[in-house]
């Protein structure tokens, strides 16, 4: 039940978010020559002009269909790793969802590399004369794969690694240190609004921990889209990008990516709680509890930031 609860979150975050995440995408791969848009917001105006309110949404099959594995991954390797600690602490909180966060990556990557083509799919052209190289996600992995094998469909996958492990792990630790500050009480008429805040804070902190990292893994996955490469390495994309437009480029998409991070944790956490609180009416709440116990665990196993 708390993986079904956590895979309706999730979908609802997904929902929530997307829309934040297409703007932040293309903000973080625009070329800084020829820059189609001038901000967060001159971002979202320009795409629901050309592309209408569906352009926000491109990309969104990728990361729906994601989510089972993702979650499925998360709970049982961040619940398992807390069981062999044995100690409900801050530390293994953090160490568990690092580990959480390292294995879903095989899932996280070929789902990001394909949100993230479909989202640059067309950007730049007239509506007119926009051309669909890729169907949907599924179609876009097959025909990456087609192309570049194994290797291709894993673009980036060192990064995700990078960004995911101790991305999850800040998150874990932040919502630990914050449920257990803010006295979450099973009696507490400000217990859904509580968990809401700590769930929106928690992912503000694991996505400034790591954002640096995103803009990269973004702009590999993002380069050959028509057909042209720019980067043959990490390090290559790093030292090119900081060439070009300094060291703020580490910061493009950022505000668009917080607007994004706290309404998507809160509508999944409130997702996730209300959804238990009607399947489970006699103990869902149970789980919500400040101070270290049985209960305390199964929580925060059952929200993780997002689909990443």
């Amino acid at each position: 039940m708390d993986f079904l609860a956590g895979c309706i979150g999730g979908a609802a975050g997904v929902l929530v978010g997307h829309p934040f995440d297409t703007v932040k995408v293309r903000l973080q791969v625009q070329s800084v020559d020829k820059p189609l848009y001038r901000g967060t917001f001159h971002c979202f105006q320009s795409i629901i002009r050309q592309e209408s309110m569906f352009g926000l949404y491109k990309g969104i099959g990728s990361p729906m269909m994601g989510l089972t594995f993702i979650n499925a991954i998360v709970f049982g390797v961040q619940g398992n790793t807390m069981r062999m600690l044995s100690e409900d602490t801050p530390m293994n909180q953090f160490l568990a969802g690092a580990a959480a966060g390292a294995i879903q990556c095989v899932i996280c990557c070929p789902m990001e590399l394909a949100k993230t083509r479909m989202q640059m799919q067309g950007t730049g052209e007239k509506k007119s004369s926009s051309r669909k190289v890729y169907k949907n996600s599924l179609d876009c992995l097959a025909r990456i794969y087609q192309r570049q094998g194994l290797r291709g469909v894993n673009r980036g996958m060192v990064t995700t690694l990078i960004r995911e492990t101790p991305g999850f792990g800040v998150y874990f630790l932040a919502y630990d240190l914050l449920t257990r500050s803010l006295g979450c009480e099973p009696e507490d008429p400000y217990m859904i609004p509580k968990l809401l805040f700590a769930g929106g804070m928690s992912g503000i902190a694991s996505w400034l921990s790591t954002y640096p990292v995103d803009v990269i893994k973004s702009r590999l996955q993002a380069d050959g889209v028509g057909g042209n490469y720019q980067y043959s390495s990490i390090m290559d994309c790093t030292r090119k990008s900081i060439q070009r437009e300094g060291w703020r480029v580490f910061t493009r998409g950022l505000t668009s990516t917080l607007l994004r991070a706290f309404p998507v944790n809160a509508t999944t956490f409130a997702t996730v709680t209300l959804f238990l609180l009607y399947v489970r009416p006699n103990d869902g709440p149970k789980d919500c509890e400040a101070a270290p116990g049985p209960h305390h665990a199964p929580l925060q196993q059952q929200v993780q930031p997002s689909s990443l």
